[in-house]
This record gives structure tokens, sequence and C-alpha cells, in this order.
């Protein structure tokens, strides 16, 4: 169990262009599993963030995809999942949240808590996810950090507890001063970066400050640093791991500022792997048994192999390479002779694995989403649901000879989570469903890229899905044939009724209360 106790499996979560991308980065450096940062000082292939790698996702400069980077850094193993701040990958976010014991949320100092912010820290609460709070951007003109507190405390009912504080902000800033540990870091240079210049003090009072501050700058500090460690909670680990507490960290990612206290913090505070919720009972990582699920499929991240990667969190036992695991639904034992560790798209072999980290499964669509991997296949991992499409559309190709292609590529992306594929009862069209427009348009350009398959996309004679289930299976079959031209199954067979508008769901689900209508389905 001493490995396990040293592995800090986490996400980081934010609003779009809050910096999360360039936090990534600097974790990494700061980690030493990089040693160039690319977003500051490399030039142009290489400027590109090493977790985005997709092609649409280094043409638009965001995240569209989880990645997975594992580090270690003074005896702890980093396990860090970036994932795609846009809503667009709401899904995707949701089950790589289910994969990791805490999570760092990133928050612009100029804009406070975000739509998509707010929502990914829901998800955090469904599943009790220990958060620390990461406001970032602080260099820059921002609101006032009481204001940023509040609204945190407020929105999302947490206790907060600053544990570092920004001296002024903007044109006025002069450093960061940690509260906890007393120390005053400093920036340097023409960008007025932090350079690793740290000023060791005794407290607030030490007249060191006052030599190298700003009178106004010092005055200040003292005055908001004692309101807040005077009005805020004393920080607790328990309620923090407990999911009531978030410590507060402010920084400048992209300067370099705060990023060394996160990552201490992290291997600190953050809890190691947690038991997870299964059936028949839930699984403690100490138990003997090698137990595992698939949170994430992603094919072509080595286009040149046409390669099918399962992403598999570990939960309980030492994985060793070339065990055999069963996969739920399969039944059949499959040998992993060639598991990988990640750091985005570099890999390397994984001779043994423990609870929390993730390995990489290579495999031929034997793997999906929400599989549990397990070497006696007794038990079952749970909470990692399908959602209803909110945009639904017709694959249209341009060149008719393509037709398996397009199949193929569209049961891969299924499997993946990108899309969702629906084969109407009546009529030869798919229809694909997604949550975001934005998936669209990586849905084409991957078709296009990945497959060599020219297509567009056609408006659906719908506009969402529900699964259907019934009691009775007399009902449901009633049901399904009285509105055979909305039917579907989907790519698991699973009956799905298509609907023209929401409206016309709540109408149907009314006429039909024998008939469940669901808009997410487990796994």
């Amino acid at each position: 169990m001493a490995s396990v106790s040293d592995r800090r499996t986490f996400a980081i979560i934010s609003h779009p262009d809050a910096g999360k991308t360039t936090l990534t980065e600097k974790l990494l450096l700061f980690g030493g599993a990089i040693h160039l940062a690319g977003e500051v000082k490399a030039r142009g292939q290489a400027r590109r963030a090493r977790s985005d790698w997709m092609k649409i996702e280094q043409q638009r400069g965001i995240s569209v995809t989880s990645s997975v980077m594992t580090f270690e850094r003074e005896g702890i193993t980093f396990n860090l999942l970036d994932t795609p701040g846009h809503e667009d990958f709401s899904e995707d976010t949701y089950r790589t949240l289910t994969a990791v014991d805490s999570a760092v949320m990133v928050i612009d100092a100029a804009k406070g808590i975000e739509p998509q912010t707010r929502k990914l820290f829901e998800v955090c609460r469904l599943r009790n996810v220990p958060i620390i709070t990461f406001v970032n951007k602080v260099d820059r003109e921002g609101r006032p950090v009481f204001e940023t507190l509040d609204e945190i405390a407020d929105m999302l009912a947490l206790d907060v507890v600053p544990m570092t504080w920004p001296v002024g902000m903007g044109g006025e800033f002069e450093g960061i001063y940690d509260l906890v540990a007393n120390r005053l870091l400093l920036p340097e240079g023409g960008s007025r970066e932090f350079q690793g210049k740290v000023v060791e003090t005794t407290g607030l009072d030490d007249p060191k400050l006052d030599e190298i501050l700003s009178a106004e700058g010092v005055a200040k500090l003292r005055e908001d640093a004692e309101l807040a460690m005077a009005g805020y909670e004393p920080f607790s680990v328990e309620a923090y791991q407990g999911g009531d507490l978030t410590p507060v960290y402010f920084g400048s990612a992209l300067k370099e500022f705060g990023v060394d206290s996160l990552i201490n913090a992290i291997a600190a505070f953050a809890p190691p792997p947690r038991t997870q919720p299964a059936e028949p009972e839930p699984v403690a990582p100490s138990r003997d048994e090698v137990t595992g699920f698939v949170f994430k499929v992603q094919a072509n991240m080595d286009p040149n192999h046409r390669d099918r990667i399962a992403f598999m969190r570990l939960c309980s036992g030492v994985f060793k390479r070339g065990m055999k695991l069963t996969p739920t639904g399969h039944g059949k034992p499959i040998a992993i002779h060639s598991p990988i560790l990640f750091f985005a798209r570099e890999r390397e072999l994984a001779d043994e694995a423990y609870p929390g980290d993730i390995i990489g499964i290579p495999n031929h669509g034997v793997l999906r989403v929400g599989d549990t991997l397990s070497e006696r296949a007794d038990v079952r991992f749970t909470g990692l649901p399908n959602f209803a499409p909110e945009i639904l559309r017709r694959v249209a190709l341009k060149d008719p000879t393509k037709t398996k292609q397009l199949r193929k590529a569209l049961d891969d992306m299924a499997e993946e989570g990108v899309t969702q594929v629906f084969y109407p009862d009546i009529g030869s069209n798919w229809i694909i469903g997604v949550v975001g427009q934005l998936q669209l348009e990586v849905l084409l350009s991957r078709l296009e890229a990945e497959y060599k398959v020219a297509a567009g996309l056609e408006m659906a004679p719908f506009e969402t899905a529900r699964w259907i289930s019934s009691e009775d299976p007399k009902d449901l079959q009633e049901f399904m044939g009285l509105n055979r031209g909305a039917m579907a199954k989907d790519r698991d067979g699973n009956p799905v009724f298509m609907a023209k508008s929401a409206w016309e769901v709540g109408y149907i689900a009314d006429r039909y209360t024998k008939v469940k209508f669901a808009a997410t389905r487990e796994r």
C-alpha cells in the first residue's frame, strides 16, 4: 500500500481560456516532466501545448480531448488528466472526472466563476471530489480578491481558505505572499516572471517586507491578509477531502507564480486513490484482485499505426504486464501484453501499475467506455452514463463508394464518446448525435484527417433522443409498433425514441405512462 499512498490522480477543470492548458504545462515543467514550456519559449511546431495533439486542437488552440500525463516529484507520482474546458465536450470531461480522486479548479482573476466552471464543479460535487482552487492571471487587472473569494463561497457553497495572497494586481502586481510558509515570491526580469526569487519572512510584520515592497503594497497586504485570516475558516484537511472546503492559491501560470505552491498542496493534501462505487459492493484500493474501468477510448493517437487505446483507471491490486483481465459483457479474458503509461501523446511500456494509475490498453474495438476489467469478473463499476444528444444530424457522404469507411469511422468515434450513432428502424440514413456544436466540427475534421472520408452534415428530422424501457416488454413493443417512424437503435441495439422537440418528448411521455424515457443511460 506504500505505492498506493504515493499516488495523486487529479484533473484540471475550468472555463475555456482561464489558462488551464498553460497551467498543465507549468505543472509538468515544475514536476520535471518537460524541460521547455511550449507556450512561453518555444517556436513553431513546438509552441503548441504538449497536451493538445489533435489537428483541430492545434489549429483552434483549444483542448477537445482529455489527455493523461504522468510525472514524479519528490517521491509522489502525479497522474494529471487535462480535460476539455469547452462546454461542447462536457461528456468527455464528465467521464474523466469519474477517474480522478481530486481536482484543481482554475478561475480567471478578472472573470471569476463562469458557467462552465460551475457545471464542472457540480459534477465534482456529485462524486464528492475535493477541489483546490487556483485563481489565475493575477499579474493582470482583476477583480478585488475578497470579491472572488466570496463568489466562490456563495456560488459553490464551499468554505474558502486563502493559502496565498497577491500583492497588488495588474500594473501594481509586486508578488505573491504565502500565508502558510510566510514566504514572498518576487517577479524578476523585463517580463516580470517568477524566476525563483523567494524571501523568507517571520510573518506579515517582518520589516523585510517594508524594504522590498512599496508602502501602499505592504500596507494593503497586511490589512487584507490579516482580515482574511480572521474572517475565513482555518484550513482542515478533513473538510477539504470531504468536499466541504477549498484551499485557494493565487498566481499566474504564464509567469510561473504559484505553480510550485500548487504542486506542493496536491502532494500534501489531495487524497490518495479512493474507494470506487461498484456492484455488488464498492471496491477499495487495498483489495487484492486487480480491477479497473475504461473511462475513455481514443483512436488514432498515432495515425501511422491506426491505433486504438482504451484508458483504464486502475482501482485495486497491482497490475503486471501480461496479466489476463476479463471485460464485463465480453466473457473472454484478454491478455494485456503492451500496457502503456502516457505523457500526452508520448508513451512507454508499463511493467506494473498501482491503484490510481491510468494505463493505456491497445485493442481493436474489444474495450469500450464503461467496461470494467477484473481478474475474476465478479465486479462492475458504476456511474459512467451516456447522455442524450442535444444536436442530431444526418451524415452525407461526398463519395458514395466510401460507405464502409464511414460506418467504421462513426463506430470508432461512438466507442470513444465523440459522437453517438443511431440507426433508424425506417430509412437508411444514419443519424449522429452530439452534445455541442463543436463536436460536429471535430467529427468532420477527424473523418477527413484520420479516415480520408469527405462528408457533410444535413439537418435531421429530429431534435433530440431518449432511451426507452418498460417493466412489461409488451408495453414496450406496443409503443415501438405505434411509433415506428420515430424509432431507432443505438450502436448497442438499445431502443431509442427520436423526438422532433423537447416538447414532443414531454407530450409522448404523458400519453405513454408505462414507458420510461431516459436522458441518460448507464454504460
